[in-house]
């Protein structure tokens, strides 16, 4: 009896999911960087960002789904000849994101969306006035990365929307100390992204 409840229930879920329907589509877009807890205030590291995602509505009004990404992030310091005393400084780390969200639809062409995307570091770099710092000199970033964001996405054309999002770390990118109080223990990851989603 266990055994056939068992078969029943699993023959049932596959049902439910594979009669959903999934949409799915492109991501191509930029971000907007800066690391919480370092000496350089604003977003002046422009990022690449890329990737896929699929979604399905889960009730008249919310949607569910994930993405695959490839999201750079870090930081930016311009020489400023004012002030020769103050070095060039680039962070520059690409990152493997696997976004998951939930979406409430305001309205037929709008979208409050939320969640969290889980990360991966696949490569570091950091340059200064005279290219790039020797790998003993640099400092040791994090493996993984955990952002919660939010964010809002609107249909503009019938299969591309345009998406707004901020995300900010919750585990350090490296746990060099920050120079304020609240980011003592690590720097970490702010990411304004904006990004196109093309549905296929």
């Amino acid at each position: 009896m266990k055994r056939l409840l068992l078969i029943s229930f699993l023959v049932l879920t596959a049902n439910l999911i594979f009669a959903q329907r999934f949409d799915a589509g492109l991501i191509a877009g930029f971000n907007g960087t800066q690391v919480e807890g370092d000496e350089l205030r604003g977003y002046h590291k422009v990022g690449a960002l890329g990737g896929i995602y699929v979604q399905t509505d889960i009730a008249p009004a919310i949607v569910a789904g994930m993405e695959i990404k490839y999201s750079q992030k870090g930081a930016r310091k311009k020489y400023d000849p004012k002030k020769p005393d103050v070095d060039k400084y680039v962070m520059r780390l690409g990152y493997i994101d696997i976004p998951l969200f939930m979406g409430f639809r305001a309205n037929e062409r709008s979208m409050i969306i939320g969640g969290i995307a889980p990360g991966i570091l696949i490569h570091s770099k950091e340059l200064n006035s005279d290219g790039e710092i020797p790998e003993q000199d640099r400092q040791t970033f994090n493996t993984f990365d955990l952002q919660p964001f939010v964010g809002f996405q609107f249909d503009f054309l019938e299969r591309v929307s345009l998406d707004l999002r901020l995300a900010i770390s919750v585990i350090p990118c490296s746990d060099q100390a920050g120079s304020n109080y609240y980011f003592h223990n690590g720097l970490f990851n702010n990411v304004i992204s904006l990004a196109f989603y093309y549905r296929l």
